[in-house]
């Protein structure tokens, strides 16, 4: 009679005590060059010698989640051997987060989508496996990660995704001390160093990636927002409040005559902001202005150099650059621009382009880049009339990664 490896699994977890005491009683050693695995009697009588040089059923197995506590508890493999995201064998590098393995193709998923998340202000894939239909939140209120119940069912314990779901105020394993027990789900103990040297090592970008920090070392923000007000933005996912020292935006609209001795008077700054005018909005100065003061401005704000201090930036343009601009920031921010646009109707209603450190930007999924004219795309955008003239609220959720650098004070403004 056939059995999945799940029952197989379960009855070994059950017997094993039992088998422990019968090996004690006859005063036995433990065998410990072969791995027995006893089946529920009505189900069969057949002992399955794992080490057989027998062909098994199960020789090749396809990755699956399920199939990793089998391998680490039964098969005795290490679980930095195995991927914690989908049970591949095939490993490329560790999991920075937990104890087990990733193969490739789970590492480039979670460069892409770690650092993405919803308007609700959590992130929108497992914190895991960076993917997952029904997720749990943590309850922590300086937390954002969710938790796949593919990943908990299958790392913690079956049916413990549920029993989490069930508490009124769950904390995730992230937010637990080091002494949890968590099944084979254990956190590492610098993970935000190990955060931070991944994304540094596997992500083909060039961008510095800031080590994340613990809640209690989380500062108020210190924002400086030029031409583009992002006011609203910030207060929306609590950076920004109405009492004192709970962060600071100062919004410049021309700075034409401002010196270095300005900025660092005002400073310093946490987050340096600057965009292009909306599209159709009448200015007095070109387009590459906007950018060129920017890049000045932001040269003048940026941390002493091998500072390990949190500092970002972001630059929006409202696709009003020329194709030669563009080119031009590029070679400035060494970085190329992102692309991200709105869709009403199947018509694009408004669309930027960003240059920016802040981590989600580095994610594929939260830009759509294209191949578009964007001369068109422009002319085409302020010919329908219904763009937004407050473009910033395209990039708001990049914002939210910032929480896991400074204090965000209540997400009741979060929508």
């Amino acid at each position: 009679m056939a059995h999945s490896l799940l029952e197989v699994l379960s009855d070994v977890l059950l017997k094993e005590s039992d088998l422990g005491e019968h090996w004690e009683e006859e005063g036995q050693e433990h065998p410990n060059d072969e791995i027995v695995v006893v089946l529920d009697e009505e189900r069969s009588t057949d002992v399955i010698s794992l080490d057989s040089s027998e062909p098994s059923l199960c020789s090749s197995p396809r990755p699956s989640k399920d199939l990793i506590a089998y391998e680490v508890m039964v098969n005795q493999r290490n679980i930095e051997d195995v991927c914690i995201c989908c049970g591949d064998l095939q490993i490329h590098t560790q999991h920075p987060l937990f104890y087990g393995g990733m193969c490739i193709p789970c590492k480039d998923n979670f460069l892409e989508s770690f650092f993405l998340y919803d308007e609700d202000g959590y992130q929108s894939f497992c914190t895991i496996c960076c993917s997952g239909k029904i997720l749990l939140t943590c309850e922590n209120s300086s937390c954002n990660r969710c938790y796949c119940f593919e990943c908990v069912d299958a790392l913690v314990n079956p049916g413990s995704s549920a029993k989490f779901q069930a508490m009124s105020n769950w904390i995730c394993f992230l937010c637990l001390p080091l002494t949890s027990e968590n099944g084979l789900l254990r956190k590492r103990r610098k993970w935000r160093e190990n955060l931070k040297d991944f994304y540094n090592q596997e992500s083909q970008r060039p961008l510095e990636m800031y080590e994340t920090m613990p809640a209690w070392k989380r500062k108020p923000i210190q924002v400086l927002s030029l031409f583009g007000d992002i006011e609203e933005e910030l207060v929306k996912f609590g950076f920004l409040g109405n009492s004192p020292g709970n962060g600071r935006l100062k919004h410049l609209n021309d700075v034409s005559n401002v010196v270095r001795k300005d900025v660092e008077e005002w400073g310093p700054f946490d987050l340096i902001y600057g965009s292009t005018p909306p599209i159709g909005q009448i200015s007095e100065h070109p387009p590459v202005w906007y950018f060129l003061q920017y890049y000045r401005v932001l040269q003048y704000g940026k941390p002493k150099m091998n500072s390990e201090q949190p500092f970002f930036w972001m630059f929006v343009d409202n696709l009003v650059l020329t194709k030669d601009d563009r080119e031009i920031a590029s070679r400035f921010f060494e970085i190329d621009p992102v692309t991200i646009y709105e869709v009403c109707d199947e018509m694009v209603k408004n669309a930027v382009l960003i240059w920016s450190n802040i981590p989600c930007i580095q994610s594929n999924n939260s830009t759509l880049s294209s191949d578009w004219d964007l001369s068109l795309l422009a002319q085409n955008i302020k010919r329908l009339n219904v763009f937004s003239l407050r473009p910033a609220r395209l990039v708001n959720k990049c914002f939210i990664s910032l929480r896991e650098y400074f204090k965000c004070f209540s997400k009741d403004h979060i929508s």
